[in-house]
């Protein structure tokens, strides 16, 4: 007997015994070598070997027998159909053939393309929204919430209690379309705060802000498409756009967010525009509501859809939530996408959709061939931390943190970048945009490394351009950030640069 060398040791010992009893060098009724002869012969453990007699017991190739004569090999085997084949890495060839990649669908070929272009330029390896923790205390990265403030023990007994007195129905596969109740909640919470008149029956709960746009592009965008971005704009929305072929428009942001173009003379219509109207990704405008109504006149006149991403709209320092876009639309034509990953936490993976009525059903659809609906008892307990009154608390609470945190921000790269720094999109949200200069008013390369060395974590704003700019900008994210250790990081920062 031999080792194949793939897989685990046990699997090996399992087949290289088998192979004796299909070859017929161990017949019917004979008795087989036992676990210390075999552990000695192939030099391995003998737990190692008693792992594979367990497999061979399990799967009837062998039969114990009672007294001295042990374990024999079975007078019927089980049909050859039924011998397991070794375990080989993915990656390695057949034995006799040549490995070779897969022939991939033109719509897989996309995406996998359209997910290297997007790794490239956020400079990873592939691409992952995972924020891996860095080896680094003063971490500004943006994306995250306030997990400090998080009501732990409040959110653990509501889920708790949704699962402790769980129905049948609770526990079976749930609507596409997410439970009744969350989007029940959901719709009142945007009637009151966001002047918005949602339907619950016109709302689609999805497993965050990324698959809503993966679910509207599958259903409107078509290879060849346009559509319409912000420059600069948020990195997953043109990852979902890419892999559906379209053609990506990018139009210029600037302090009264994306300007809205004219309707293209000859040129094949828009079928989506993709906007970041309450706090723009990632420089903070906000759309004005002369642009607003604009937009949504060019979106009716070129017969597209206008995906609203309103991902941390909710966190104003200068005055109420503005009201979504989405509410204003008379003409039908915006999709609302709200997230709960900024205000609770991203683990969540609790998402949804405000759809205008004919878009419902090819949503609906789309999300149960996709997936087989949304974990129920996290909606439930949402649906209860919101109808109980504890999500706006939450809200209010981490507004007055965040203010702090982010007046700590605003103080700090003041004080120690004075002319040398430009802070932008401090009206709202969870991080700031800050354009820096350097000692001669140039730009100043290697930020990230140079950051990263002085033990502090951030993002440049060049991987969110299709064109980076020629000049300095840096996001800084502080939700999740003590004042003090704010503070200490950005002179951190300032003395890494000079």
């Amino acid at each position: 007997m031999k080792l194949d060398g793939v897989g685990r040791l046990h699997q090996q010992v399992y087949r290289a015994l088998l192979g004796e009893i299909l070859s017929g060098r161990l017949t019917s009724g004979e008795r087989v070598p036992s676990t210390r002869d075999v552990a000695r012969e192939l030099k391995v453990s003998r737990n190692t070997a008693l792992l594979a007699y367990e497999q061979l017991l399990a799967e009837g190739f062998v039969t114990p027998r009672a007294g001295a004569a042990g374990t024999v090999v079975a007078p019927v085997l089980p049909p050859d159909g039924y011998v397991a084949r070794p375990t080989r890495r993915l990656d390695a060839p057949r034995p006799g053939r040549l490995a070779a990649a897969p022939t991939l669908a033109a719509v897989g070929e996309r995406y996998v393309q359209s997910a290297r272009a997007c790794a490239a330029t956020l400079g990873t390896a592939t691409l992952s929204w995972e924020l891996a923790p860095p080896a680094i205390r003063y971490d500004f990265r943006p994306g995250r919430a306030a997990f400090g403030d998080l009501p732990y023990a409040l959110w653990r007994r509501l889920l708790n209690a949704r699962a402790r007195d769980a129905r049948i129905a609770d526990l079976d596969y749930g609507p596409p379309a997410g439970r009744r109740e969350l989007r029940e909640a959901i719709a009142t919470r945007l009637r009151r705060l966001r002047g918005l008149d949602a339907n619950p029956d016109h709302i689609v709960i999805v497993n965050g802000t990324q698959q809503a746009l993966d679910l509207v592009t599958r259903v409107l965008v078509n290879p060849g498409d346009r559509v319409l971005m912000e420059e600069p704009h948020y990195t997953g929305a043109r990852c979902a756009f890419m892999a559906a072929g379209a053609e990506l428009v990018f139009s210029p942001v600037d302090e009264h967010g994306i300007r809205v173009p004219t309707t293209g003379g000859g040129r094949r219509p828009f079928r989506l525009a993709y906007v970041t109207p309450s706090h723009q990704f990632p420089t903070g405008a906000v759309l004005s509501m002369e642009r607003r109504r604009r937009l949504i006149a060019w979106a009716a006149r070129e017969g597209a859809f206008i995906v609203e991403d309103d991902y941390d709209g909710e966190y104003r320092y200068d005055g109420p939530p503005l009201q979504a876009m989405t509410g204003m639309d008379g003409a039908g034509c915006t999709i609302y996408v709200g997230t709960f990953s900024k205000i609770l936490f991203p683990a969540l993976r609790l998402g949804y959709l405000v759809l205008p009525a004919p878009l419902v059903e090819p949503i609906v659809a789309t999300k149960a061939i996709a997936d087989t609906g949304t974990p129920a008892l996290m909606q439930l307990a949402l649906a209860d931390f919101i109808a109980e009154g504890h999500f706006d608390r939450h809200l209010r609470r981490t507004t007055v943190s965040n203010a702090a945190r982010r007046q700590a921000l605003v103080a700090a790269v003041d004080g120690q970048f004075g002319d040398r720094a430009t802070v932008c999109g401090a009206s709202a949200g969870l991080h700031l945009l800050v354009w820096l200069r350097g000692r001669r008013g140039g730009v100043i390369h290697d930020v990230h490394h140079i950051a990263e060395r002085a033990g502090v974590g951030l993002f440049t704003v060049d991987p969110f351009y299709a064109t980076p700019p020629e000049r300095t900008g840096i996001l800084l994210g502080f939700a999740p950030l003590m004042p003090a250790d704010i503070r200490e990081g950005i002179r951190r920062l300032a003395g890494a640069l000079r």
